[in-house]
Order: C-alpha cells, then sequence, then structure tokens
C-alpha cells in the first residue's frame, strides 16, 4: 500500500509562503499553529497536506502550489531582511507593493551588493542555504591597492580566520586601476563577511564587494536596485543544483 506523503509542520507553513522555516518553527513554539484543531507546541510534527487542516492565527493555511521566483540587485545599504527595527530600508523596499510575499535567500552585508534570491519556495530556499549543497557564491571585490602575486596566491591557499579555517574554490585578479585593483572570488559557504574578513586577513582592505553568481544564476546587467523574474530554465538549474545526491 502507498504510503502517505507527509511534511514537516514548519516545512508546510514555509511551502504555503507565510514565513521563513526558522520563524514557522518559532510560531509553532509559540502555540499559533492548530493541526485540526489542536495547538502544536513541539517541532517535529509532520502532516498530510490533503487531509489534516492547519490554522495559524485562526487563518486556515493552505499550500501555494504555484512559486515565484526572482532576483534582485541589493543595493548598498539596504539589509536584507522583510522588516527592520531600524527603519532603514529593506530589499522588499525594492519591489512593487503588489508583489506576492517573498523571502530573501541567505543575506548579503549592509555594505555589500549583488545577487539576492527572493522566493516563496521554502524547500528550496532551505537548500539552497544549507551546508550540506555547498553552492557556490562568487564575488567581484575592489581592493585598496594593487596585491603581490604572494598574497593572490595566499589567497588562493587558504587562511585561517577567527571562527575556523576557509579556503574559496577560487581567486583570480581580474584587473588593476591606478590606486586599486578588481578580484574575483568564490566560496562554497556563507558565514558572517566572510569575503571582506578573508581579505584582511591577508592584509588588503576591500572598498566594494558585490555578488555577481549564485549557483547557476548571474547577476549580468542587472542594475541597483532592478529585479526580473527567474526563467523556468534558470528555476529548474537550482533545482539541479541542490539535488540530493545519490551514494554510489
Amino acid at each position: 500500500m502507498q504510503s502517505i506523503p507527509r511534511v514537516r509542520l514548519q516545512k508546510f507553513l514555509a511551502d504555503a509562503g507565510l514565513c521563513s522555516r526558522r520563524e514557522a518553527e518559532e510560531w509553532i513554539l509559540d502555540g499559533r499553529v492548530e493541526v485540526n484543531g489542536k495547538p502544536i507546541l513541539r517541532l517535529g510534527v509532520a502532516i498530510d497536506p490533503d487531509a489534516d487542516h492547519v490554522r495559524c492565527d485562526g487563518q486556515r493555511v493552505r499550500v501555494r502550489r504555484r512559486y515565484h521566483y526572482l532576483v534582485l540587485h541589493k543595493p548598498r545599504r539596504v539589509v536584507c531582511t522583510v522588516k527592520d527595527d531600524r527603519e532603514r530600508p529593506t530589499v522588499m523596499d525594492c519591489l512593487p507593493a503588489n508583489t506576492p510575499r517573498l523571502f530573501p535567500v541567505g543575506r548579503l552585508d549592509y555594505d555589500t551588493e549583488g545577487l539576492l534570491l527572493l522566493t516563496d519556495d521554502g524547500d528550496l530556499a532551505a537548500r539552497l542555504t544549507h551546508p550540506r549543497y555547498g553552492v557556490e557564491k562568487v564575488y567581484h571585490a575592489r581592493i585598496s591597492r594593487h596585491p603581490t602575486p604572494q598574497e593572490v596566491a595566499k589567497l588562493r591557499r587558504g587562511l585561517r580566520l577567527e571562527d575556523g579555517p576557509a579556503r574559496p574554490t577560487r581567486v583570480r585578479l581580474l584587473r588593476k586601476n591606478p590606486q586599486s585593483a578588481w578580484l574575483e572570488i568564490a566560496f562554497r559557504e556563507g558565514r558572517n563577511r566572510l569575503v571582506r574578513r578573508y581579505v584582511q586577513r591577508c592584509g588588503l582592505l576591500v572598498e566594494r564587494l558585490i555578488r555577481v553568481g549564485e549557483g547557476p544564476l548571474a547577476l549580468g546587467e542587472l542594475a541597483p536596485g532592478a529585479y526580473r523574474p527567474l526563467t523556468r530554465q534558470e528555476v529548474a538549474s537550482l533545482r539541479r543544483a541542490v539535488a540530493p545526491r545519490e551514494r554510489p
């Protein structure tokens, strides 16, 4: 007999577009979620989306079958949150008021610009941000002086930071300006201010930082503050990038 497809309650809420999976966990623990009329106060509960009735704050929750995917060129001095308690501009301010409720996938620092994916597909977002899948992120960094060949070689070999060793998948010198230079650097991990701290550890200062790629996505000619929907091919490429890997 075929088993009933069941999903974790927090994933169900995220897939419905109400919140991120982490926020859903907080809502559950706060007693805001009911299943079949009974409050759920613990994590790990699995439900049948087709048979169980889920309510959040008294409102019926239904799975959203059609997801939305946007790539935004996040400008500098904009935060990667839906709301900000310090009333700073957020990435949501870059989108029209009638945009479906989306959530940023991962974060870029306040002073970092570039490619940011926004979606209401909670499952894909969770996979893209999980260290297990090691999705590559590519950055262009303008540094305050010309690096020596020895410094570039040192960056390529890997460095130890205060929160552990780090090693990029590639580092290359893009071009030299009269007083500065541009580096391309890529990582398969996402730590707080990783690129800036990594480059500084080698005695170099990042003046400007742009994320130009994430997995199969490229920023291209998208201007700061501009956005576009992903193509079906791009969504499929993202899903392939985080597909579960079968053991040999």
